[in-house]
């Protein structure tokens, strides 16, 4: 079988890094196509053994990327067309079809229920998405949450497939002579309590949150890994509070990175230098962040988190909601310093979401989009390619792309 991937970008965030990680996976030829700016992944996904284009797209409303994406995709001749984020999924599905591909899946990373991708949804943002879903075979949704959102937007239940993220659980594992590393180059005490979060720096996110709740907590420190936008107001306000030297901005990859991007020590590490994780953003798809927290024995406060929320409180004992404001979060806090929980035996959930588990449940969605293509017995494709900027299908427009990711490639995804 051979699977062509369509990606809006390949900057560092839980879309790409899931596309990674399945990639070593999959039992099947892969490529990758990045609509704009490729971004660090691109050259970890390529050094791992996996090609990877970049279609060089310059706005949402660049159709001469359809035209070359229509014609990379009949090149190359996959079984199936795999497209990840809302613009990729939207150009992707019809440059699919155009190229004579009739198995077509596509993964809802990040749709909430007022936002996609960390923008807000518009009446256009769902009518351009629903009349290209049905140019589709599938639509994996990345937790029950997302499927029901799916549903409420009228995608057929038929086409709808719940494949949750996936992690590998071992990298994560609590380590004690990482905690006492990190905390003695940081200048934190054994005792010092330590709140950890992780995500990309953007406004969605709400790490604001997190920093204004640690300010008010004297003595507290936060280590924040994570890149983006937001990485220097989010300076400049701990700066405000007085409390620059109790909030650590670690980067991308925790101040710590790898031979290539996302292969460093530096989140698990973190995770074991830490005290509590906390996941601020309210309006989850998934929650992966949060799940590599509760593999490493912490206890977690979060927003929203779709991979805990969706199962019975037992699957992660350790893991509790916290309203919206930073009143709550700094009560929440407050009570779990002076209980001193201490670490916590790896609760049932991170073994629940194996990232193996996820690639084989991916696999099976393949193969049934294959064999209803078959049985669909599709046209054969066009003798000769169209030339000039082409059409869209039959009752398809592009509104205006605002509310569609930026130009700039940056996955605003789950992490």
């Amino acid at each position: 079988m051979k699977v062509l991937h369509v990606i809006t970008g390949l900057e560092v965030g839980g879309a790409a890094q899931q596309l990674r990680l399945l990639l070593r996976r999959l039992p099947a030829h892969c490529e990758v196509v990045t609509l704009t700016t490729p971004g660090p992944l691109a050259e970890a996904i390529e050094a791992d053994g996996t090609p990877v284009t970049h279609l060089a797209m310059t706005g949402n409303r660049d159709l001469s990327a359809l035209t070359r994406l229509t014609d990379l995709i009949r090149d190359a001749a996959p079984d199936v067309v795999h497209t990840h984020l809302y613009r990729a999924c939207v150009y992707g599905r019809i440059a699919a079809r155009r190229a004579g591909v009739r198995a077509i899946v596509a993964t809802e990373h990040s749709l909430g229920d007022t936002v996609i991708e960390g923008r807000r949804l518009t009446r256009g943002v769902r009518t351009l998405y629903r009349a290209t879903e049905r140019l589709g075979s599938a639509t994996v949704a990345v937790s029950d949450t997302v499927a029901a959102r799916l549903r409420r937007w009228g995608v057929p239940e038929r086409r709808i497939h719940v494949v949750p993220h996936g992690i590998e659980a071992h990298r994560f594992a609590y380590d004690p002579d990482a905690r006492a590393t990190l905390r003695a180059r940081l200048g934190l005490s054994p005792d010092t309590f330590v709140v950890g979060g992780a995500g990309r720096l953007v406004p969605g996110k709400r790490f604001d949150v997190l920093v204004r709740a640690v300010t008010q907590l004297p003595g507290v420190h936060l280590l924040l890994a994570g890149d983006g936008p937001e990485l220097e107001p989010l300076r400049r306000m701990a700066g405000q509070f007085g409390s620059g030297d109790r909030i650590h901005l670690l980067g991308a990859d925790g101040g710590e990175p790898g031979p290539v991007p996302g292969d460093g020590p530096g989140v698990p590490r973190m995770l074991s230098a830490v005290d509590v994780f906390v996941s601020p953003a309210p309006d989850q798809a998934f929650g992966l962040a949060a799940l590599e927290a509760l593999a490493s024995g912490l206890h977690v406060l979060h927003a929203s988190c779709p991979a805990v929320d969706d199962l019975p409180e037992e699957q992660a004992p350790g893991a509790r909601r916290f309203g919206h404001g930073v009143h709550e979060l700094t009560a929440a806090l407050r009570e779990l310093r002076r209980t001193e929980p201490g670490r916590l035996p790896v609760p049932p959930v991170v073994h629940r979401y194996d990232i193996d588990r996820s690639a084989q449940e991916l696999t099976a969605v393949y193969e049934q989009a294959l064999a209803t293509a078959r049985r669909n017995r599709p046209a054969p494709e066009p003798a000769a390619r169209p030339a000039g900027p082409p059409g869209l299908p039959p009752g398809i427009s592009l509104p205006d792309p605002s509310p569609a990711p930026a130009p700039d490639g940056h996955s605003l995804s789950q992490r």
